[in-house]
């Protein structure tokens, strides 16, 4: 294609997959049928789904998978995971069954404030910008309860507004601060609405100042937006128990387990390169649950890894001590996060997974989430520091390679009972099949 396609959006469905398949398909019919073969047969369901985001041309299919056995504050869960990675699952029921027997999770929302800002050009005497943000803060207030109302009944609203001073990043540059609680809603429709309505109010008290000169009056607002770094809105899970407890079929040695367990992860806590993998495999369990039950797993991203680098280093967002023979591993991380509006209420899945989980309130679902990131956290170090991690991984990859080469129902049942002795990788599977074939 050498031309840029004009009105694409304004295309219906069938159209829009016409002309991709013609475009850019050597067999333009083959790929029709693959993207129709991914509609919901539910027509209703399949229109659902077409309107969550723009030029939809079909559904694009991830597992939802379960774990069960979480003991989590005393109560057992199964949580939701929304992943297609091979093994993150099955490692976090691992790990939540092992803990089930030594006292379970236990997770505790510290807080739960969120932030939005209203950046602005100020250029002139900032004195008299202090004395203006004074006068007229309880205005920001005053001018929003048209939006805060229904929130406020629910016991949220916006908690503070401040006014920041940032010439020394760049020049003229100050915010409004805005912080907001917003119960079970993740908030941001409500809080850019605030913030939007600040900017208004900004604009025009500024304008009618008479403290301010003419080029003082004509502040200009450059956006005014939501911040997905919400480093007051912290849940923490942690488990601990006697280092003797420790003991399992993988691990022997309790006390030599423990220690290099806790090396383990000082180690991600001074080596950023060694941190982002661990991170990773934290997000594993995050993101999954995150995704499953609706909610915005790029903000979640974004925030968690700002707050690993809130030191001025990329570090660990997992601990691990041990003291008094007690070990004890946990993670505080900030997660802001929704059980209603979006996509929990639309999304037949989402409201599936939410009902799994007893229907839980915004903390509640917290909890949930850091605990399969420490589960999933657990279960890698685990494996890392006693068999290694490719040994588990490479036999739940084994699976996808088969699928990759179409093995047929026989076939897989050799490769299973061959590779049950034998190191799984993707080379040796394949040599593996080929001699099957041959």
């Amino acid at each position: 294609m050498n031309k840029a396609i004009s009105g694409f959006s304004k295309l219906s469905k069938e159209e829009k997959i016409t002309w991709i398949a013609n475009q850019y398909f050597s067999t333009p019919t083959e790929a029709v049928a693959l993207l129709k073969n991914y509609w919901n047969s539910d027509e209703k369901i399949q229109k659902l789904h077409d309107e969550f985001i723009e030029n939809t041309i079909t559904n694009f299919y991830i597992p939802l998978g379960v774990a069960p056995n979480f003991l989590i504050n005393g109560k057992y869960s199964t949580i939701p995971m929304a992943i297609e990675e091979s093994s993150v699952v099955a490692a976090a029921a691992k790990a939540a069954k092992f803990w089930s027997t030594r006292g379970g999770f236990k997770a505790t929302v510290i807080n739960t404030e969120k932030i939005g800002q209203v950046h602005f050009i100020y250029k002139g005497d900032v004195s008299k910008l202090n004395l203006f943000f004074a006068q007229n803060k309880s205005k920001f207030f005053s001018e929003t309860e048209s939006i805060t109302t229904n929130m406020q009944k629910r016991g949220g609203g916006i908690l503070d507004i401040v006014l920041k001073d940032k010439t020394d990043l760049l020049p003229n540059y100050f915010q409004l601060h805005a912080t907001f609680e917003t119960k079970d809603s993740m908030g941001a429709n409500f809080i850019n609405s605030c913030l939007e309505q600040f900017s208004k109010t900004l604009k025009e008290e500024a304008h009618n100042y008479e403290l301010f000169t003419e080029t003082e009056k004509d502040l200009e607002v450059v956006m005014s937006i939501l911040s997905n770094y919400v480093p007051n809105c912290i849940v923490r899970a942690e488990v601990s128990c006697p280092i003797a407890d420790l003991e399992e079929k993988h691990i022997l040695n309790p006390k030599e387990f423990a220690e290099k367990f806790v090396q383990a992860v000082q180690i991600a806590e001074v080596e950023p390169y060694r941190a982002v993998t661990h991170n990773k495999g934290i997000m594993n369990g995050v993101d999954a649950v995150v995704l499953a039950t609706g909610n915005d797993f790029r903000a979640v991203e974004a925030g968690i890894h700002a707050y690993a680098s809130r030191n001025g280093k990329y570090s660990s967002l997992s601990h691990a001590k041990i003291e008094n023979d007690i070990f004890t591993f946990w993670l505080e991380i900030p997660l802001a996060l929704g059980t209603v509006g979006g996509l929990t209420s639309l999304h037949p899945l989402v409201k599936l997974s939410l009902e799994m989980l007893e229907k839980p309130s915004a903390k509640e679902l917290m909890q949930f989430v850091a605990v399969a990131g420490l589960a999933q956290n657990f279960a890698a170090l685990r494996s890392l520091t006693t068999t290694g991690i490719q040994e588990g991984h490479m036999k739940m990859h084994l699976n996808n390679i088969i699928n990759q080469f179409e093995a047929t129902d026989d076939e897989r049942i050799l490769i299973q009972k061959y590779f049950k002795k034998n190191t799984v990788s993707h080379s040796a599977v394949v040599t593996y099949i080929e001699s099957l074939r041959k």
